[in-house]
């Protein structure tokens, strides 16, 4: 399976952005209203800088104490992102995110944003994807 295919199923397209200058407890607010786990910190809602999860509010707020929450979003994001395209194989970036301990990936054609897929999505794509192969396969067994 494809990242587009996983892209396809998913609810909606929308990829959560704030702008580097939003304030770390305006993007725990988005996070709470939203029901959400990550944005994508972006100048113009396309390009992506980085990457602001709720892990990370976490572990700051452990670190350093209630004061990150007015620091501004880029001071705290992962910019060094890893991406994806649409032609990516699911297992592959189910594996990227697995090794590297991260649940969001963006995905991008010529710089530009064109979706998020997380580790849930690529389970849940990959799921489905076994369910099918095992009514395949028993209806070969069965003679159907």
């Amino acid at each position: 399976m494809q990242v587009h295919h996983i892209l396809r199923s998913k609810a909606t397209d929308e990829v959560v952005t704030v702008k580097p200058t939003a304030t770390v407890a305006d993007v725990a607010q988005i996070l709470s209203e939203r029901r959400i786990g990550t944005v994508v910190i972006s100048e113009d809602g396309e390009t992506a800088l980085g990457i602001l999860s709720e892990r990370d509010i976490v572990r700051e707020l452990a670190a350093h104490g209630s004061g990150c929450l007015s620091g501004q979003a880029d001071t705290y994001m992962t910019s060094e992102l890893v991406t994806c395209v649409r032609s990516d194989d699911a297992e592959h970036i189910l594996t990227q995110m697995t090794e590297g301990r991260f649940r969001h990936m963006p995905v991008v054609e010529a710089g530009k944003m064109v979706g998020i897929i997380t580790i849930g999505d690529v389970v849940k794509a990959r799921l489905t994807e076994l369910a099918m192969e095992k009514t395949a396969l028993e209806g070969m067994i069965m003679g159907h």
